[in-house]
């Protein structure tokens, strides 16, 4: 990619590891000044381990970039506000904002779903993004420019992968959410997009190593350096068209996720047939 980011400062929650990592590390390289937000967690989301942020800001640092470490935990609408606050305190603006901070465990199932770990998901994917999303706003407004990338999943609407009750959820809300804030932004130089993306990462390396859904995977292609890339041109200048739009980047490969209503299917023609009988 050509565009630099010089001179801008990014927010990347979740960014100790994996795509959040890649993200962070990108961003960097392209002259963004970059807060790296993590707690460390585990899997399920428990736990605290500052050093996940700070080796990221240090692999930043070495090569001469600009980052810092932040551990606020932004699972709640206060808590993304404060990640914002904290990149305006030392940096003084924020301009792009990636919401990559999750986990994808718990939530139970619909015979028994689990509440507190539905709030638990509900809280870091959805609460922690409109947080930060309110928050940049106000401040990308003064300038007349911003860009805001949450991250969704294809968990969320896609049939082929609802396997997680409280995860698709909470991915389905923020999917919602990203539309919505598209839509208040739109014509004031904030873009508001979504990206889907596939790589091998802590989360989901053990399924992947097992073989994801036909065992016939390639491993190789499933770098989240390809979904950084496509992240990094969303935040640049050159995408100011671009909002309100949600793109799949997974195993090298860009595709758009599209939602739309039809009057031709199996479904609607036998509806249809069944009323005019009626």
């Amino acid at each position: 990619m050509k565009a630099r980011l010089d001179g801008r400062v990014a927010v990347v929650t979740g960014a100790g590891g994996g795509i959040g990592r890649a993200h962070a590390l990108k961003l960097a390289s392209l002259g963004a000044k970059v807060v790296v937000n993590d707690l460390g967690t585990a899997l399920d989301g428990t736990g605290y381990d500052t050093g996940r942020a700070a080796g990221v800001v240090e692999a930043i640092e070495v090569v001469g970039g600009i980052a810092i470490v932040d551990t606020t935990d932004i699972a709640s609408v206060a808590g993304g506000h404060r990640v914002i606050e904290r990149a305006i305190e030392v940096f003084g603006r924020v301009d792009i904002v990636i919401n990559n901070a999750g986990f994808a465990h718990g939530g139970g199932t619909t015979e028994a779903p689990d509440e507190e770990q539905l709030d638990r998901l509900i809280d870091v994917h959805l609460k922690a993004a409109l947080g930060t999303m309110s928050s940049a706003i106000v401040d990308m407004r003064r300038r007349g420019w911003g860009r805001i990338v949450n991250t969704v999943s294809e968990a969320s609407l896609d049939a082929r992968f609802a396997a997680s009750l409280g995860y698709g959820a909470a991915k389905a809300a923020l999917w919602s959410a990203t539309l919505v804030a598209a839509a208040e932004t739109a014509g004031s130089g904030i873009t508001v997009n979504a990206i889907s993306p596939g790589a091998r990462t802590r989360m989901n390396a053990e399924l992947l190593d097992q073989g994801f859904r036909d065992g016939t995977s390639n491993l190789s292609d499933l770098d989240p350096g390809h979904v950084a890339d496509v992240t990094a041109y969303l935040v640049s200048d050159e995408s100011a068209d671009i909002t309100g739009r949600i793109i799949h980047a997974a195993g090298g490969q860009i595709r758009e996720y599209t939602t739309t209503r039809t009057s031709r299917s199996e479904l609607v023609d036998r509806l249809c047939k069944v009323l005019d009988q009626r």
